[in-house]
């Protein structure tokens, strides 16, 4: 009855709840709005206050359906009884998540047709608040976005749809991240019309691990995450860079001649050097232009840095300005 209900459906008559907060989901967002899907409504965070006169801000989500005029709700507490009695007084049919808080049950089994999120990874693997730099700080070649329907335990619902994307070797996280968005966006219409279409067969994430294989975690990052340990093969510390670049940004200490340790970001190096034994890992050795840092295998070229209170630069920039003589790594 439910597939020949949804045979006769167009998606003009489909009524679409939105949740979503970053940029990432605005462009899912937006092809909806302009494929002429029914949004009735978006949920977005609160605006927060930031920067010395902590005026509020807006999420992007909250931005684009202001422009709009989309209904919209930013509840505090996802179980207040007031949000929860606007949410269904909306009548969806069906909700859409995309880099939102984790929905209370009484949410995401509310609509007849379901809850779904979009991932950016290729689930089961790198589930959790961090998947693309996980997938970038572990050297991988390939990551991708999943559609799946929600259920209680974080990222762990049947799977709708995936598709994959490659992670070049030059990659970072921003450029993984605005391609994951627009492939993203893409495949929430192809998952909307399938949906709309009867056609949906989802695949539990179990089904998908082949034999003795577990759920790859992608763990919240926080600033212990992000220090470079210089003590790592200088892959491992190319990949952590690129994989936190340019935000949150890998980071470490320079010492100076005078012990005092300066803080600093690192954005982007150089692939790693031929492989030198002997090196005292945090060594700094430079030309006055460039600068190398010895990992534990090999040494590896910082080509833009910020120290703590300064500008984002490059490093011959930053070598104009830094007596960097007598200067480590920690």
């Amino acid at each position: 009855m439910i597939t020949q209900i949804l045979l006769k459906m167009e998606k003009k008559d489909l009524k679409i709840v939105f949740f979503g907060t970053p940029d990432f989901a605005v462009e899912s967002l937006k092809r909806l709005v302009e494929g002429g899907y029914n949004v009735v409504g978006v949920v977005t965070m609160p605006d927060k206050p930031a920067g010395r006169g902590h005026h509020l801000l807006q999420s992007d989500v909250k931005k684009y359906a202001v422009e709009q005029g989309l209904h919209l709700m930013q509840p505090v507490k996802l179980k207040d009884e007031a949000f929860v009695s606007e949410l269904r007084g909306l009548e969806a049919d069906l909700f859409i998540v995309i880099a939102f808080r984790m929905l209370p049950e009484v949410v995401w089994t509310m609509p007849p047709m379901g809850t779904f999120n979009l991932h950016a990874s290729l689930l089961p693997k790198y589930r959790g608040a961090a998947p693309i730099n996980w997938a970038v700080m572990n050297g991988d070649t390939v990551t991708g976005v999943t559609t799946f329907f929600l259920k209680h335990e974080i990222d762990t619902g049947d799977v709708i749809q995936q598709k994959s994307l490659p992670i070049g070797r030059h990659d970072n996280v921003e450029t993984i991240h605005d391609g994951l968005m627009m492939m993203g966006a893409g495949m929430v219409i192809e998952t909307v019309d399938a949906i709309i279409a009867g056609t949906v067969k989802p695949i539990p994430q179990d089904e998908m691990l082949t034999a003795g294989e577990e759920p790859t975690p992608a763990p919240k990052i926080f600033k212990d995450t992000c220090r470079i340990d210089w003590n790592w093969p200088a892959e491992k510390v190319y990949n952590h860079v690129r994989g936190l670049s340019p935000y949150p940004a890998a980071w470490t200490e320079i010492v100076d001649a005078a012990g005092v340790a300066h803080s600093t970001k690192v954005f982007a190096t150089a692939e790693p050097e031929s492989a030198v034994e002997g090196l005292v890992p945090g060594t700094i050795t430079t030309d006055g232009k460039r600068l190398w840092v010895a990992c534990g295998d090999a040494k590896i070229e910082i080509l833009s840095l910020q120290v703590a209170g300064k500008r984002r630069m490059p490093t011959a920039d930053f070598l104009r300005g830094f007596t960097i003589e007598g200067c480590k790594m920690s």
